[in-house]
Order: C-alpha cells, then sequence, then structure tokens
C-alpha cells in the first residue's frame, strides 16, 4: 500500500479515536454538570426551609426574651410597694412583721429585678429585640456565671449584676450587636455556618473523568451540609417549642402574681387616701395587716418561681464531674454537640416548667 494511503488512514483513525475521547470528555462533563446542579438545588432548598425556622425561633426567643425583661421590671416595683407598706406596717410595732421568704430567694428576686431594669435601660431602641432574644437564650447563665471578681452574680445587685449578666449573655458592644446572636450560628455552632463544598467554584478540569470525581465530592458534602441542616431545623423548632411553652407557663404563673399586686396597689390607694382625708393610716393599715402581709408574701413567692424558671438555662451547661466550667472571664461554657451546636437543656426545663406550674397552684390554694 502506498505509504500516503497509510498515513491517510492512521489520520482518519486519529482524528476518530480524539473525537471519540472528546465526546466521552464532554458526556462526563454533562454529567458532572448535572450531578453539580442538582446538589446546588438540593441544598439552596433545604437552606431556604431552614432559613424560615431560624428566623422563627428567633421571634419566638425575641418575645420571650422580652416578657422575661418586663417581668424583672414589675418585680422591682412589686418590691418598692411592698418595702414602703411593710414598713408603714412596723411603724411603732415591737414585733416587726417579716416577709416569710428564704432571704436568698428575695435576694436572687432582687438581683434579678436590678438586672433587667438595667438591661431594658441598656438596650432601649432599634437594639432591644436582638438584646430580648439573646437574654432569653443567655439569661439562665445569669443564675451560673459570676463576675469577674469572682462573686456570684445572683449576690450582685444594680449596675454591677447588670454589667456581669451582659458578659454572662454573650457580651459584645451592644451597638455592634453583642446581644443579637440569639439563633442561627450563635445557637448551631458550625452546623450552619455552610458547607465547605466544591460547588461554590468546583474545579472544572480538562480531563472529564477528573471533572466527574469532583462533582461526586461535591456531592457527597451536599449530602453531609443537608443532613447538619435537617439536624439543625430539629434543634431550632425544639428551641422554639421550648420558648412557647415557658412564656405559657411565665404568663399563666405572672397573671397570678399581678392579681396580688394589683391589690398591693388597691391597699396603697387606700392607704393614700385615707392619709389625705387627715385621718390616722396606722388604724386602717392594723385592720388590714394580715391581708397586706398575706399579699407581699404570696406575691414573692410567686415571684421566687418565676425567677427559677427564668433563669433555668434553656442550653445544657457544660460540666465535668458536676461541677460547672468557665471560660476565662469565668463565664460558663456551653455544651456542645459535634456538630459544635449547643444542646438543649431539655430535662431540667421540662423538670422547671413542671414544678412551677405545680408550686403556683398551690399558693393561691393557701
Amino acid at each position: 500500500m502506498p505509504l500516503p494511503l497509510i498515513l491517510g488512514a492512521a489520520a482518519l483513525l486519529s482524528a476518530a479515536y480524539g473525537a471519540k475521547k472528546g465526546y466521552d470528555g464532554y458526556q462526563k462533563h454533562s454529567e458532572a454538570d448535572d450531578i453539580v446542579n442538582a446538589a446546588k438545588k438540593r441544598y439552596a432548598e433545604k437552606k431556604d426551609v431552614f432559613d424560615v425556622q431560624e428566623k422563627a425561633t428567633n421571634s419566638a426567643l425575641e418575645v420571650l426574651g422580652k416578657k422575661e425583661l418586663n417581668i424583672g421590671k414589675q418585680f422591682d416595683e412589686f418590691k418598692t410597694l411592698a418595702d414602703t407598706l411593710l414598713k408603714q406596717l412596723n411603724a411603732g410595732r415591737q414585733n416587726k412583721l417579716e416577709v416569710n421568704i428564704p432571704k436568698h430567694k428575695l435576694q436572687s428576686i432582687a438581683s434579678y429585678s436590678y438586672t433587667a431594669v438595667a438591661v431594658l435601660g441598656a438596650t432601649a431602641g432599634a437594639g432591644f429585640a436582638g438584646a430580648a432574644a439573646g437574654f432569653a437564650v443567655y439569661g439562665g447563665v445569669m443564675a451560673l456565671g459570676a463576675a469577674s471578681t469572682g462573686t456570684a452574680i445572683s449576690s450582685l445587685a444594680g449596675v454591677a449584676a447588670t454589667n456581669a449578666t451582659l458578659a454572662a449573655i454573650g457580651g459584645g458592644s451592644l451597638a455592634t450587636g453583642g446581644l443579637g446572636m440569639a439563633g442561627g450560628t450563635a445557637i448551631l455552632g458550625a452546623a450552619v455556618a455552610g458547607p465547605v463544598l466544591a460547588i461554590a467554584g468546583w474545579a472544572y478540569d480538562n480531563h472529564g473523568e477528573e471533572a466527574l470525581n469532583n462533582a461526586r465530592k461535591a456531592d457527597r458534602e451536599v449530602d453531609s451540609a443537608v443532613t447538619k441542616l435537617e439536624n439543625a431545623l430539629l434543634q431550632l423548632s425544639k428551641a422554639e417549642d421550648y420558648a412557647f411553652d415557658i412564656n405559657d407557663v411565665l404568663k399563666a404563673v405572672y397573671k397570678q402574681f399581678e392579681n396580688y399586686f394589683e391589690h398591693l396597689k388597691i391597699v396603697n390607694r387606700l392607704i393614700e387616701d385615707v392619709r389625705s382625708r387627715k385621718l390616722d393610716p396606722q388604724t386602717e393599715m392594723a385592720k388590714l395587716g394580715d391581708a397586706i402581709l398575706r399579699l407581699i408574701n404570696n406575691g414573692y413567692a410567686l415571684a421566687a418561681i418565676l425567677v427559677d424558671l427564668i433563669t433555668t438555662p434553656l442550653f445544657r451547661v457544660k460540666e465535668i464531674n458536676g461541677n460547672v466550667i468557665k471560660d476565662k472571664n469565668d463565664v460558663p461554657v456551653m455544651a456542645t454537640d459535634a456538630d459544635g451546636s449547643m444542646i438543649l437543656n431539655s430535662k431540667q426545663l421540662d423538670q422547671r416548667l413542671s414544678e412551677t406550674k405545680a408550686k403556683a397552684t398551690l399558693i393561691d390554694a393557701a
């Protein structure tokens, strides 16, 4: 066969082989694109669902935090009125009437109310919603944390308690939203920080086989990311449920507290009316002495129950052998799972919710 014909045949075979390889490469790139696009869609759909749940959870936490802070403010007003009436009741008495509530409980109520009032003042305005959500998440840490001096926060009052509490909640400048990190990555850590995906800018290699391998790797990473998002969704959903449950119980028990508080206000207005008519208020006080003391005692008892519930951590703190682990600022460290997500304090919350309802019922029955 003449040499030119042989060379021509070889060239045709080579061209055919090249065309085949090119087509194979194109097919693999097409398959890789399909895999990557499907993975992107799968992740985006799950992330959209997560974003909706995160927003709902943060909203529930904001509502809960606002309720908790406003309850604390009412405690401060109740204490002021109770102290005034007790002072009037005890005027001229040798055997002073005293509140029948343990001192450490009264201190806990006072500390919480001072802190709530100060936090409300410090977070007025646009940043209040984020601060309220942060308070709902980390408020329980307040009861466990300590100031930098080593003094328990529950034994502090006023500005000192506020500063220590703000540090325990998560710190950061209020202006930069330090208290706004209630949901999302604050609760869920690395779980929703976004998967390290090749799909964001995956290597579109010259070789179709390499492109296909990269696409399959990205697909596996998306599967892992979607699993984490599903776990995070469940975590946020449960946190939202607890926020609703706690808020419902707080409202019910606070309504009882408010009833005693309102009656105490009525008594106070009655005494002021007697005084305005130039009559002896002590005579009226003597008639109402037992009733006033009962109102104060029951009000404080309910306040103590509410504080116990509010300061029960929504998420578990890290412990070793029963001892709470604290960071360099002496603030409790939150326990996290393998994905870096905070762990709901379910067992203790369930117990506290049950106890709160039972104790509140006993007070009204007394």
